[in-house]
């Protein structure tokens, strides 16, 4: 539980319906019986045919929906060593954050939080390192963008001391730029969240689920912070 409230932070189918006539030539002032129904049978069947087309379009919109999860968690699974240990990573993160009583406790246990500030949302992803992608939680909030790996890392400190913390990653929202969608060029399919700082720092995270929705949230702090600085 220590070294999990502990650690440095880095601040910087379509259908048709046809009605067809039959050609009666002696009697061209008759109404044929599929005449006489035209405008009942008419209103039926557009009725029927806007009825399939939003059960159509409803079913349309939930496998665009399914197939950008699925093409999310191929995303974040690849960006894995071995699927062994990412499953290993989820079960280990979930039973901590049971432990440590939800998302929103870690948040304030990990970083500092403001007596007002709000946490908007909390994703899991990748921050790009030198290293390699390093696996962690995301947070959103009225304040800042904290990241927080999920695994503790080792590192030496200046006395030689072989030392295990959680890498952490603090940017202001009132120092954001801005926050925008980007594409691996070898790999369209593949989409990263790149964060700009007001000096030009770049923070790059990938392997979302949903990183649309994750991005929505980040551009909504953003353009609120900004609303706030200008009043």
């Amino acid at each position: 539980m220590k070294n999990l409230l502990s650690g440095n932070v880095v601040n910087i189918p379509t259908n048709s319906a046809v009605c067809s006539f039959e050609k009666q030539p002696k009697r061209l002032l008759s109404l044929s019986p599929c005449q006489d129904h035209i405008p009942s049978a008419t209103s039926k069947i557009l009725s029927k045919l806007k009825q399939r087309k939003s059960v159509i379009g409803k079913m349309t919109k939930l496998g665009e929906r399914m197939d950008s999860l699925a093409q999310g968690i191929r995303e974040h699974v690849s960006l894995s060593p071995k699927l062994t240990e990412t499953v290993k990573g989820k079960l280990s993160l979930g039973a901590k954050i049971l432990q440590v009583g939800g998302l929103e406790r870690i948040f304030k246990q990990k970083f500092s939080v403001g007596d007002d500030e709000k946490l908007l949302k909390v994703s899991q992803c990748y921050l790009s390192t030198t290293s390699g992608p390093m696996a962690g939680l995301l947070f959103i909030s009225t304040d800042k963008i904290a990241f927080c790996s999920e695994r503790s890392i080792k590192l030496l400190s200046t006395t030689g001391k072989l030392l295990r913390i959680r890498y952490k990653v603090l940017i202001p929202i009132s120092k954001t730029k801005k926050a925008k969608e980007s594409g691996n060029m070898e790999k369209p399919s593949q989409k990263y969240i790149q964060v700009v700082t007001e000096d030009d720092f770049e923070f790059w995270f990938m392997g979302f689920l949903n990183h649309q929705k994750t991005l929505r949230y980040l551009q909504q702090a953003i353009s609120s912070s900004s609303s706030k600085l200008r009043r």
